[in-house]
């Protein structure tokens, strides 16, 4: 259980105004249906508010238009990213240095501070440096010469290749790897595939999270980059030599070929996909499953594939729908015609 707080302590971390008692104490955070005593929920809606009426929690973020309701209220510009702010100040805690499991292997030359938590069957390679309240849960593999900086969490079952750089307060969920060779091979005249080395790297700045099972290639040559503030899903595909710019989204699914690099705050929904070679400038957003095979300018928003403006797309799919009914009216049409054309034929004889 979290350490408690008055509802005026956590209002001042969101910037918000209260609507009744401030001494109001919370010690957790819980969904509107789920919430009970000593928590706090939220609306995202004043739609929602006759939602509260059956709640158990002691108080509600609600958006500023709401004034009052069953219980005492929080009242922001924007529910869903207090509630985010909130709830994470709850669930903070201090970090406790396990240190080094005695199952787990380090190799030669690392530097390894005092404050770190090494879980079990942990493998780590040569002259690996880690930072300070560095997490690494059990089975996490770590190649050599590896950076990994101040209070990255690695979950169980990741795998770092040789010679990557990742930033401080980086989180990289279960069985994700980082620096997996990127796909490139040459086609003799035989129709034989002879691999290209892929002989550099993977840089990811700081306050990065990847998601669980995503495969991040090296680079062919150079350096493969996830810039700071990305937020990559789970069973996210990213190539060789790909370069995503800062507080860009990818969500479940996305696939991006080599080379190719996008803009700051780019949006790919999930199961996108991303040619080779193309560049998505700042604020591009591409719908669940487009595909995009040119690159896009600033503030585009595409789907579909191959991908089009959005509008487009919307009208396209809903003329696909009735394809079947103007497919039935065309050859109705055509019969018609073709009788009307007999008609007049016999007329001239």
């Amino acid at each position: 259980m979290a350490p408690p707080h008055t509802l005026a302590e956590l209002a001042a971390l969101v910037a918000g105004d209260v609507s009744g008692d401030s001494d109001t104490v919370i010690h957790g955070f819980n969904g509107i249906e789920l919430a009970g005593p000593g928590e706090l929920t939220f609306i995202t809606s004043p739609k929602m508010v006759p939602r509260l009426q059956a709640c158990r929690a002691s108080a509600c973020i609600v958006p500023m238009a709401v004034r009052e309701g069953p219980m005492p209220l929080i009242r922001v510009d924007d529910p869903d990213l207090a509630a985010a702010v909130i709830h994470n100040h709850l669930l903070a805690g201090p970090f406790v240095a396990t240190g080094v499991h005695p199952s787990a292997v380090v190799g030669k030359e690392c530097a390894i501070p005092a404050e770190v938590a090494i879980g079990p069957l942990v493998c780590i390679g040569d002259r690996v440096r880690l930072g300070s309240r560095v997490t690494l849960e059990p089975g996490v593999v770590i190649g050599d010469d590896v950076e990994i900086g101040d209070d990255t969490v690695l979950h169980a079952n990741v795998v770092v290749a040789r010679g990557c750089r990742i930033g401080s307060r980086v989180i990289i969920h279960h069985g994700a790897v980082i620096g997996s060779d990127g796909f490139g091979f040459a086609t003799d005249t035989r129709g034989c595939h002879v691999k290209k080395p892929q002989v550099g790297t993977v840089r990811i700045d700081d306050d990065v999270e990847i998601g669980a099972n995503t495969c991040i290639d090296r680079a062919a040559f150079g350096t493969t980059r996830i810039r700071s503030g990305v937020k990559i899903d789970n069973l996210v595909q990213v190539a060789h030599n790909v370069d995503i710019g800062e507080n860009s989204i990818l969500v479940a699914q996305v696939g991006i070929a080599g080379s190719t690099t996008l803009g700051r705050n780019v949006v790919l929904g999930a199961k996108a996909g991303i040619a080779g070679h193309l560049h998505l400038a700042d604020r591009v957003m591409v719908a669940a499953k487009g595909g995009v095979h040119n690159s896009q300018p600033e503030g585009a928003v595409v789907g579909g594939t191959p991908a089009m403006e959005i509008k487009t797309w919307g009208r396209a799919s809903a003329a696909y729908s009735r394809l079947p009914g103007l497919v039935r009216e065309v050859r109705r049409l055509r019969r018609e015609l073709d009788r009307l054309v007999k008609g007049n034929s016999s007329q001239d004889t």
